[in-house]
């Protein structure tokens, strides 16, 4: 794919639509579908807008473009010129066509990588910021077999889930499939500042996207909307962690809204991340225990096989026997608060008084085994720290020794 960019005039058009104040993306659409293109928006009289919008924002559509918005234009052409940097609008024949059939789609997106990767077949992967390693580890090699079977992995560059999901993505062959971050910021605010080497990183190997402005902030409204881009792109969405009221359900529920296949990973009856997966499981997700039950759903591509040791591999904490399906009705859908990802720690009986690093120590460690330098590993700690803290849960009831040596939550 080259990306030919919209010859400027009509571009500064586009671009005018989506800086102007006043103009969402409802009145945005409005305008488009009543004149056409932007530029014809703009060459309309006052009389002909005020039919739709207006009388004060008719005269400012209908006047030359103010100052702070001629340099917000400049600004982003500047930009364009830089390497890797395009810019798509809803006109351009290289728009990604699923989200195009949304109800929403954005009027133009920035994109900073590698534009081929629009091409791909693509399936969405979210979950909590505060993963487990056991989740984190699951996104990461869901994702590295999905990327290496030709699929393009896309998520919201959050922490946890989002995070493990692009790295097991970029560690797929090379040539293969890819990963793409949409971002709830604009394109060159690179957000989380957790995430900035990860992001540099798919810059290079894969692709960033956002329908954001630039220089736009992190702001909480911004990333329930930067969900239905996600959703949209893709053809379905795998929850891999999610607590009960989680923004990973919002993405869910906007793939269910589309049409979009919606899987699930189990988890443990204790774990409040496990939660919201089950929720949507019992709503109709389709439950899933290795990469390889998403692609008899949605077709395999025939990249390569995937040995009988990395579906083991893949394989969810506590899940066995035959694979289920559950059929997906198209009414039952979960509904999730769109409030941001909260985190959970289990409060059951006994584990009242924790210190902040025992408690921290389980939201890492989740309800899979670990071994003693597993944990030292994923806490960044020492191994007389780690034990101390494995003893004191240990006599607390709250964690047990197993016979191989390694420690699992009761």
């Amino acid at each position: 794919m080259s990306i030919n960019h919209t010859p400027s005039e009509e571009l500064q058009a586009w671009l005018r639509l989506t800086f102007e104040p006043g103009v969402g993306p409802v009145t945005a659409r409005q305008l488009l579908a009543v004149f056409g293109l932007p530029d014809q928006v703009f060459a309309a009289s006052v009389g002909q807008l005020m039919k739709y919008v207006p009388q004060k924002l008719a005269l400012q559509l209908a006047a030359a473009p103010a100052p702070d918005i001629h340099d917000l234009i400049q600004k982003t052409l500047d930009w364009l010129d830089g390497p890797g940097h395009a810019i798509i609008t809803l006109a351009d024949p290289l728009y990604p066509p699923a989200l195009l059939d949304t109800h929403d789609p954005p009027i133009l997106l920035y994109l900073d990588g590698n534009p081929k990767l629009l091409e791909l077949p693509m399936i969405a992967m979210v979950g909590a910021r505060n993963a487990t390693i056991g989740g984190n580890d699951n996104a990461r090699a869901f994702a590295r077999y999905l990327a290496g079977q030709g699929w393009c992995v896309v998520s919201g560059l959050a922490h946890g889930i989002d995070a493990a999901a692009h790295e097991g993505a970029l560690d797929a062959p090379v040539g293969t499939g890819g990963t793409i971050a949409v971002m709830g910021t604009g394109i060159n605010r690179l957000y989380p500042a957790a995430n900035k080497n990860l992001a540099l990183r798919i810059r290079e190997q894969g692709l960033l996207v956002s329908e954001l402005p630039l220089d736009t902030p992190a702001v909480v409204h911004q990333f329930p909307r930067r969900n239905r881009i996600v959703a949209g792109l893709s053809k379905g969405v795998l929850v891999v962690e999610a607590a009960k009221q989680s923004g990973s359900l919002i993405t869910a529920r906007l793939a269910g809204e589309t049409g979009r296949e919606i899987f699930a990973i189990p988890g443990s009856i204790h774990s409040p991340l496990s939660r919201g997966c089950h929720a949507l499981i019992r709503q109709g997700a389709k439950l899933v225990e290795t990469a390889q039950d998403i692609l008899e759903e949605l077709g395999s591509l025939p990249v390569g096989v995937m040995s009988r040791g990395e579906q083991d591999s893949l394989q969810t904490g506590k899940t066995s026997g035959r694979r289920r399906t559950v059929k997906t009705s198209g009414q039952e859908r979960a509904k999730a608060p769109a409030n941001a990802e909260i985190s959970m720690v289990n409060t059951r009986p006994g584990q009242e008084g924790l210190t902040e690093a025992e408690t921290g120590l389980l939201e890492k460690m989740g309800y899979e085994p670990f071994s003693i330098d597993e944990l030292v590993l994923h806490l960044n700690s020492d191994i007389a720290s780690v034990s101390s803290l494995l003893l004191g849960l240990e006599l607390k009831e709250i964690v047990m020794r197993l016979n191989d040596g390694r420690y699992q939550r009761m």
